[in-house]
């Protein structure tokens, strides 16, 4: 139990460290947090690419300390398999509510756990 905890632990730092308005409008951040091969399917609907992702970074909403913030509930966790990691949440921006699911995979021991896929859908 423990060997799962603490890759579950370290998965869920990454996807929180993304939701920080300093993380979130840094390339660099953005660079060691998201899988080379990433790719997003937005709440909004539209699929985001690695490369979409880093240089839309500096503009993402959620980006500036005075703007609205991720709020993220009920995050939780299973290890799929050594160095994958499947996350469940909830959030909240802006008014607006989202069901989340991010898989992040394990590059070595200097990146750690990277987002390899993440989806987002819409809830009422």
């Amino acid at each position: 139990m423990d060997r799962e905890r603490g890759p579950v632990r370290a998965a869920i730092e990454g996807e929180l460290r993304l939701m920080d308005p300093v993380v979130c409008s840094s390339r660099a951040e953005g660079v060691r947090l998201l899988d080379p091969e990433s790719t997003e399917a937005g709440a909004s609907g539209r699929r985001h690419t690695y490369a979409e992702m880093i240089a839309e970074l500096p503009g993402h909403p959620g980006g500036s300390a005075d703007g609205p913030v991720c709020e993220p509930s009920e995050i939780t966790g299973v290890l799929l398999a050594p160095g994958r990691v499947h996350l469940t949440y909830e959030t909240r921006f802006d008014g607006h509510r989202a069901r989340r699911s991010s898989l992040r995979r394990k590059h070595d021991d200097r990146t750690g756990r990277r987002m390899y896929y993440h989806q987002g859908t819409p809830a009422s």
